[in-house]
């Protein structure tokens, strides 16, 4: 180096040294943490939604599977656990709404499919329950059986 630059890098580490404190160490990037009161993902909500329907609390699942796809209204699986809650409570017509929405994510969803047409099946439409059947049998026998028995007892 020559006088000059070593003059000037050497004022410039003398100012960088004289701004920082004594023992001070260089900023480097902080930690990224999750905040305690943080929401709940959609899928924490999901799983709060599994172990409702699992304990039988239709309205507590209902709400979990609603929260899940506020936060994602692309998630299809919680969309058919919202349809199933509903269901279970009897809210026939919104349940097709949810299983609708479900399918419209994942067309070939077998559970989906199965409860859709159990649905049809509560409110008397065994026409629309057996067309859903013959899209369900392709893709799951043992759902297509069980759907075809529910569609017996429909009768």
């Amino acid at each position: 180096m020559n006088g000059s630059s070593s003059g000037l890098v050497s004022l410039v580490l003398g100012a960088l040294l004289a701004a920082a404190p004594a023992g001070a160490e260089m900023p480097g990037p902080a930690p990224v943490t999750r905040p305690s009161s943080a929401a709940p993902s959609a899928e924490e909500e999901y799983n709060r939604g599994l172990r409702a329907r699992t304990a039988k609390d239709w309205r507590g699942a209902g709400a979990a599977f609603r929260k899940a796809v506020e936060l994602k209204p692309v998630f299809a699986e919680a969309w058919n656990g919202l349809g199933y809650a509903l269901r279970n409570q009897g809210r026939y017509q919104e349940s097709l709404d949810a299983y609708d929405e479900a399918l419209r994510l994942r067309p070939n969803f077998p559970e989906a499919l199965e409860y859709l047409g159990e649905a049809y099946v509560k409110l008397g439409r065994l026409d629309d329950a057996r067309r859903v059947l013959d899209r369900l049998r392709p893709l799951d026998a043992g759902r297509a059986r069980e759907l075809a028995e529910e569609i017996q007892k429909g009768r």
